[in-house]
């Protein structure tokens, strides 16, 4: 049985994509990522995004930007 809802899922994308999910969290994710057609998207979303960014220097925005977004995307949580 997959208990992993949707809110659960996008919390563990970033860790599924680095490979840092135990073999059962792992399991669950694929589960729930097998049965929604929503999470199947907002991953392919995730993985366009880390590729389209990779080449980007890390310090190509200012520390003000920088920290700013940083503050926008923890009080998403």
């Amino acid at each position: 049985m997959n208990d992993l809802d949707c809110q659960q899922f996008v919390e563990q994308v970033t860790s599924f994509l680095e490979g840092d999910l135990g073999p059962d969290a792992e399991q669950s994710f694929i589960d729930h990522l097998a049965l929604c057609d929503g999470c199947d998207r907002y991953l392919d979303q995730v993985r366009q995004t880390v590729q389209a960014l990779e080449g980007l220097p890390a310090d190509s925005i200012s520390p003000t930007t920088r920290t700013a977004l940083l503050d926008a995307f923890r009080s998403q949580t």
